[in-house]
């Protein structure tokens, strides 16, 4: 297997992405190919390292491209005319089966534009989506959209709630994953015009497309342990991470600070170390890695646009779990005969 990192993608780029590729090299069977400026790449790699990036495995490979797509490009536009930038060259080494994953940090508008231009939609999807693991209690939560359709119609959300269904039985081993529809009550009848249609769409096709819908989720039940994923359009989805993210910071900051409040609770926090430690584990978003580009008929993975060297290496290993669990493949043959059942 070959995994293509885009070095140059993100707001610490390339030291994150160099750094963190070889922190995972270890903890992952395949190559780890970092796109990017060659000679930018190796003089960080033997000032972080102090030797060449042979040296340091036969399973780091550099392949150059001359130019970046920056935060600030005009994603289609970056896509068309920036051809030997880092991002372009990765999805062309995709499009070609010279990788069999890609993952970037960089522009989102830009990569999106990139996965459903270069290596595009699988048959049947209308709208691949953004699908981020979350912490929930004694699990974890996929949440879809998480950013990539700020506007969608139920369709979308019915085909989000499809794919996700098969992502985690194929790389979670979950036979019948309880998918929701995030709202603001349980209700059938609460919600927008969108969540409205939506819900009554996947409940008259749940059973017909196997899907486990469970119905409307409301945020504060999302991290129950109860559900498995929960669908929504983009622009709330993202909202609804980001908020997740920073209430998690918050508590952590929190906690310490609740600690350092007298000599009393410092020594309390002697005997709750290890318990405020794995606390902290779970609630830090940076071991979930980034978000599955889920719909196009290869695997792309965003991911955080601050990704720093631990969440680089955690998206390698997710990375490599995806393909291994074929969910692209199965997706594209769900999809394919459904297409065909409606010809």
């Amino acid at each position: 297997m070959k995994i293509i990192l885009d070095a140059m993608g993100g707001d610490n780029a390339p030291d994150s992405n160099i750094k963190g590729a070889v922190n995972a090299i270890n903890k992952v069977k395949a190559e780890v190919v970092l796109v990017g400026k060659e000679e930018v790449i190796r003089s960080k790699v033997k000032e972080f390292y102090g030797k060449e990036i042979e040296e340091i495995s036969d399973r780091l490979k550099i392949v150059n491209a001359t130019e970046t797509i920056e935060m600030e490009d005009t994603p289609t536009v970056a896509i068309k005319q920036k051809k030997d930038s880092s991002m372009v060259v990765g999805f062309n080494m995709l499009k070609q089966d010279e990788g069999d994953v890609f993952i970037s940090a960089g522009n989102s508008g830009a990569l999106l534009a990139g996965a459903t231009l270069l290596i595009g939609r699988i048959k049947g999807i209308d709208r691949p989506a953004l699908a981020g693991m979350l912490p929930a209690y004694k699990g974890s939560l996929l949440l879809i959209d998480c950013g990539s359709n700020t506007n969608c119609k139920p369709i979308n959300l019915l085909q989000f709630a499809q794919m996700s269904s098969i992502y985690l039985k194929t790389a979670f081993g979950k036979e019948r994953p309880a998918i929701g529809l995030l709202n603001i009550g349980t209700e059938e009848t609460k919600g927008n015009e969108l969540v409205k249609a939506s819900y009554q769409l996947l409940k008259e096709k749940s059973e017909e497309l196997n899907i486990n819908f469970v119905g409307n989720v409301e945020g504060r039940d999302a991290f129950s342990g109860k559900i498995d994923a929960i669908v929504t359009d983009g622009f709330t989805g993202n909202v609804f991470l980001k908020t997740t993210e920073g209430l998690g910071k918050f508590i952590k900051r929190s906690l310490k600070d609740c600690f350092r409040e007298t000599l009393f609770t410092r020594i309390s926090y002697v005997f709750a170390r290890k318990p405020m430690k794995s606390l902290s584990k779970i609630m830090d978003y940076k071991t979930y890695g980034g978000a599955l580009f889920l719909g196009v008929k290869k695997p792309v993975v965003k991911a955080h646009g601050s990704s720093d060297e631990r969440l680089f290496e955690y998206t390698i290993i997710q990375a490599e779990n995806f393909v291994n669990s074929k969910a692209v493949e199965l997706m594209t043959e769900e999809f394919e005969k459904q297409r065909k059942e409606h010809e």
